[in-house]
Order: C-alpha cells, then structure tokens, then sequence
C-alpha cells in the first residue's frame, strides 16, 4: 500500500512538472526571440527557430476543441 502511494505521488509530481515547464519553456523561448529579434533584426537564423521551437513546445498540448466546425 505504501509504495502504490509513493508511485502516485511521484507520477503526480512528474504531471506538474511538464504542466507547469513546458509553458515556461515555450514563453521563455517566445521571450528570447523577441530580444534576438530587436538585435539582429527579423530575418536571423536564431529568431526562425527559436519561434520554431517555442511552437513546438506548445504542438504538446491539447489543441482547444472548437464549438463550430465553420470557423
């Protein structure tokens, strides 16, 4: 019983961790972009993917669902 509670403590701990990190990850990332970008100017290397990674990052979470399918 105490080990089956331990194991879902740390699984719990792990879900917040990648709830919480990966968002920061992805705003830090966002962040960062912008003040290469002001340096350097839109068109740099590190811009493109660091914008790439930061979507990346937030292609983990779960698309919002749509009410309308027209939209």
């Amino acid at each position: 019983m105490g080990y089956l509670r331990w194991m879902f403590l740390n699984l719990f701990r792990r879900f917040v961790l990648l709830a919480i990190a990966v968002p920061l990850a992805a705003f830090g990332a966002r962040k960062l972009s912008d003040a290469v970008e002001r340096r350097r100017g839109p068109n740099s290397r590190a811009t493109r993917l660091l914008r790439q990674g930061a979507d990346t990052l937030q292609g983990f979470r779960r698309p919002k669902r749509r009410r309308f399918s027209f939209r």
